[in-house]
């Protein structure tokens, strides 16, 4: 299981916005430029930000613009906008173990109680992270850069 890159691209998106709204209007074609995707995958990405309330997004002239503090923003935020997770559920069970099977028949009874710890402590984790952390870090990053140029 692998969680998509959907999280990080959305991360990456934030990031850009954040270091260049104020020297470039942030169009899905610029992100799309710093993330190297198509920009249809960052429109799609945009929608799924501004309808949890994490971007604004003006159509045309406007750009992106991030909606909230970036100390009010989680890793769990954006995850829960960009992740697509059936009924909230992080792991999918297979459709039809076998009820005839001994481990088939007592699958779900075996692991669900284990996903769901294991579900709540990586959301745990998530809630811990903000985007402050994140632009702190692209900062420090972009300054050594520039250092050693």
């Amino acid at each position: 299981m692998q969680i998509s890159s959907r999280f990080t691209i959305a991360v990456h998106i934030f990031s850009c916005i954040d270091t260049f709204e104020k020297s470039d209007k942030i169009t899905s074609e610029f992100l799309a430029g710093s993330i190297n995707v198509n920009p249809v995958i960052i429109r799609k990405l945009l929608s799924q930000l501004k309808a949890a309330g994490l971007v604004n997004v003006q159509r045309g002239s406007g750009g992106a613009s991030i909606a909230k503090p970036l100390e009010q923003i989680t890793f769990f935020d954006i995850y829960r906008a960009v992740e697509c997770i059936d009924n909230g559920e992080l792991f999918h069970f297979h459709e039809n173990p076998n009820p005839e099977c001994p481990v088939g028949r007592n699958i779900h009874r075996i692991l669900d109680d284990k996903l769901q710890r294991v579900q709540e402590a990586m959301e745990s984790e998530l809630k811990k992270i903000t985007l402050a952390d994140v632009i702190r870090d692209t900062q420090i990053c972009i300054r050594e850069d520039e250092a050693r140029s």
